[in-house]
């Protein structure tokens, strides 16, 4: 039997820069197998023992993962570091894997390691960040120093903009209500720290252009995300201790109660950008395990103004939507989950019918966009002003046209059906999957179905998929994939090219910049009024519509990736069949 070298004895033990480094002869199994025991008992890294330990020199080992795993080694001596770009790499993230973003050059980012092996790291930048990552091999302690100093600097930079004077407060069940209005408005001059940070935080989602802001307490951590083209994405980890302080400035502005944290609140902010542009946030408050997690709706005016153009409608579909919506009686129904763009869509009809000539009245939970000259409503339900209520007094108000922010239970379908029926445009919303299945949820709430048939005149049904950056690139796709995902035989002439996401400066790596809206337009034809008076089913109903030459969302989605306006991974991740 061959004898085994003593290198090889425990070579299956060890892994990743122990294993090279066994491999390469620079250690011994026996001195990797030690140091791996010990980094696991002491709850260190492997590197971090092995330099203790004087086996090798910081500076060699560096030389050594450079010529062994093809990474280019920096000399921080000749860098500057004062260029080192901020917040690419969250904080807390470059302090647990011990990771710096060096450069970022279009869609790719340059970050110091010091173990090349350590990829769960490169992994982890590389999802947070949705940039290709180039590993470049820094000495460790260097590395370390430098991660300290930039750890240290975001901290004193947040505690300078916040402040660092956290006093503790009385307890909830402790103030009383006249301390509680004191507070709000020592809140309004006290803090003026959280003032300024609050207002670069707004000021930098609407720039980014989000839709949502999230500012989420967690045991160890605080962190603000916003989401942008639908996506979240991480942008701050401020100081833990800003917390309640941030909570409280929000919700003085916000008019709510600031003693009371144990209940959901809801309310209102604006924000003025400029002489000519004011933006209101719909704030939402929610008690969790360690503190009120608050998520803030960017509601822009000037979303409502973009015209029916933007909105991605294709020119057939356009034509049947502004045609369903000049007629003088009906009801018009958009649906999709939360998020899809129905309030927008909703408002650029209203915009083209808002004219001096015609009164339009809305009942909304709550108004999420100013248009003039139109009356509109927030709904209240403790104060008894529920979305039924609201459509009773309308109809009293001589209108023309009625938007009912959402139909939620049968008395208010009931008053809108009715006003369909008496004269009156309605539009509204559903919580449905696609048009078809928005009549049997009508039927399923309890609405009578000759009801639904003399009323209901077009459903239409709608996502939001990112569109993609002018960085886009043509890719090739086999033929067979692109008929899985619905194109027939008859699309694939070769006159056209799918494109992908690749990533530039503009749109922040990620590929895509903005959104477009991908609709089912249904009207309702006397085939589908008879299947509905005949009580049937959301499958029988979508069949007809088939007939009827109704596109379903999927193919619709599939024309905009003909158009190149966005990818067939967007489309097949925003539909299903």
């Amino acid at each position: 039997m061959a004898a085994v070298l003593p290198n090889q004895a425990s070579n299956s033990t060890v892994s990743g820069l122990a294993r090279a480094l066994v491999q390469a002869g620079r250690l011994s199994a026996q001195q990797a197998d030690s140091i791996n025991k010990q980094a696991a008992n002491d709850k260190l890294a492997f590197i971090d023992v092995l330099l203790a330990s004087g086996s090798i020199d910081a500076r060699s080992l560096a030389a050594f993962c450079s010529e062994t795993f093809g990474y280019p080694l920096l000399d921080f001596a000749v860098f500057n570091a004062s260029y080192i770009p901020e917040n690419i790499i969250d904080s807390r993230l470059m302090q647990k894997q011990r990771v710096v973003a060096l450069a970022k050059r279009g869609n790719k980012v340059s970050v110091a390691i010091s173990d090349p092996t350590n990829t769960h790291a490169l992994d982890q930048i590389k999802f947070q960040t949705e940039l290709i990552v180039e590993p470049v091999i820094v000495e460790h302690p260097v590395l370390l120093k430098l991660v300290e100093k930039l750890s240290q600097s975001t901290e004193e930079s947040l505690t300078e903009m916040i402040g660092d004077d956290f006093e503790l407060g009385l307890n909830d069940e402790e103030m009383p209500a006249a301390a509680a209005s004191e507070a709000a408005a020592a809140a309004e001059i006290d803090d003026a720290p959280v003032v300024k940070f609050l207002q670069k935080i707004l000021m930098d989602a609407i720039n980014m252009g989000a839709s949502d802001l999230h500012f989420e307490p967690f045991e160890k951590f605080y962190r603000i995300r916003f989401r942008v083209d639908g996506i979240l994405r991480e942008v701050a980890q401020p100081p833990l201790a800003i917390k309640e302080k941030l909570a409280s400035r929000i919700k003085v502005i916000s008019k709510l109660d600031i003693s009371e944290k144990r209940v959901p609140q809801d309310g209102r902010m604006k924000l003025v950008v400029s002489k000519n542009r004011a933006i209101d946030f719909r704030v939402s408050t929610l008690p969790t395990l360690f503190g009120e997690k608050i998520v803030m709706r960017i509601l822009d005016p000037s979303q409502a103004q973009m015209g029916i153009d933007a909105l991605g409608y294709d020119p057939d579909q356009k034509e049947l939507l502004l045609k369903a919506i000049e007629r003088p009686y009906g009801m018009v129904l958009v649906t999709g989950p939360t998020g899809s763009g129905k309030t927008v869509s909703l408002y650029t009809c209203l915009n083209i019918l808002n004219k001096p000539g015609i009164n339009i009245s809305t009942a909304e939970d709550p108004a999420e966009i100013n248009l003039p000259g139109v009356n509109q409503v927030n709904v209240n339900d403790r104060a008894g002003l529920t979305f039924a209520a609201a459509l009773k007094a309308f109809l009293r108000q001589d209108p023309d046209i009625i938007m009912v922010g959402e139909i939620r239970d049968l008395e208010t379908a009931d008053i809108a059906i009715k006003a369909a029926q008496t004269g009156h445009m309605v539009f509204s919303t559903l919580h449905t999957n696609d048009a078809p299945s928005t009549l049997t949820r009508l039927m399923n709430m309890g609405v009578a179905p000759f009801n639904i048939a003399s009323s209901v005149i077009m459903i239409t049904a709608q996502r939001l998929a990112r569109r993609l950056c002018t960085c886009k690139q043509p890719v090739a796709i086999p033929d067979d994939t692109l008929i899985e995902a619905g194109f027939k035989e008859e699309d694939l002439d070769g006159s056209w090219m799918p494109y992908k996401a690749v990533g530039c400066e503009r749109c922040s790596g990620s590929g895509y910049k903005g959104r477009v809206g991908i609709y089912q337009i249904m009207p309702i034809s006397e085939d589908i009024e008879r299947i509905i008076l005949g009580h049937g089913t959301a499958l029988e109903i979508e069949e007809q519509s088939r007939r009827d030459g109704v596109r379903t969302l999927r193919e619709s989605g599939l024309v905009k990736v003909k158009q190149g306006l966005t990818s067939l991974e967007e489309v097949l991740g925003c539909t299903n069949e």
